[in-house]
């Protein structure tokens, strides 16, 4: 060996992702053109092509629903599902297609609950539900007594993303003696967001508060990323977690 050969790094070899453990992801855009997701069909099938090889049997992708932003009906989601499923069939790829929503909780969702209105649930009456990433709403909590009174079982998508939640210790533990059942993105543990939302979210893992993981695919960037998580401390550790993605 030479002395210079001293100083030459072997190239890191990444563990290949596989999600077959996980079986189910319950968060991602992947209905063309309906928000800020995939933009076309060509797209979304490359999309669910690359999940459907990581091991996964079944994606429910669910697209925002914003009063300001997206203003996705059900109508438009299960029209737009429709579309995706045609479309995966003729290309071959194995895997089951369903679709719910995320809700943005703003004073329009609220009344929506409030009237009984038709919403997007999935596997047992599970409803999707996030806020803004800064401030804590001030109808947090009253946004979620409205949704359990109705009988849906709210899921915070990515709970580890909102600044106003990882400086407040008091609403993580009114949250949690609630029972309110956490998503937290695999994403968030690769490093893509940020190091605190990094932190915060293997903080939720470890004290056993994640019941669901998701990818919140939204295009190519999202999964190659994802690719690292093997690199991850907490990988093998998510394997073993007591998710219920698995019954869905």
């Amino acid at each position: 060996m030479g002395f210079l050969d001293l100083f030459k790094r072997k190239p890191e070899v990444i563990e290949d992702l596989d999600l077959s453990w996980l079986q189910v992801d319950m968060h991602s855009h992947l209905i063309p053109g309906i928000d800020d997701g995939s933009k076309t069909m060509e797209e979304s099938l490359h999309l669910i092509k690359r999940l459907a090889d990581y091991g996964l049997r079944k994606i429910i992708t669910t697209p925002h629903i914003m009063s300001e932003y997206y203003r996705n009906t059900p109508e438009i989601i299960t029209m737009g599902l429709e579309d995706l499923r045609k479309a995966v069939n003729k290309e071959g790829i194995s895997i089951e297609i369903e679709a719910a929503a995320e809700y943005y909780m703003d004073e329009i969702f609220l009344e929506k609950i409030k009237n009984g209105e038709d919403v997007l649930t999935f596997g047992n009456n599970y409803i999707l539900v996030e806020t803004g990433f800064i401030n804590r709403p001030q109808m947090l909590l009253e946004i979620i007594f409205q949704l359990e009174m109705a009988g849906y079982k709210p899921i915070l998508a990515h709970p580890e993303r909102y600044q106003y939640l990882i400086a407040d210790k008091g609403l993580l533990q009114d949250l949690t003696d609630r029972q309110i059942l956490f998503q937290v993105n695999i994403l968030s543990l690769t490093g893509f967001y940020s190091k605190p939302v990094k932190d915060f979210g293997e903080m939720l893992v470890e004290t056993g508060l994640v019941k669901f993981l998701g990818t919140d695919c939204h295009n190519q960037r999202y999964l190659d990323m994802m690719e690292t998580l093997p690199k991850s401390k907490l990988y093998q550790k998510l394997k073993q977690l007591d998710l219920l993605n698995s019954s869905l």
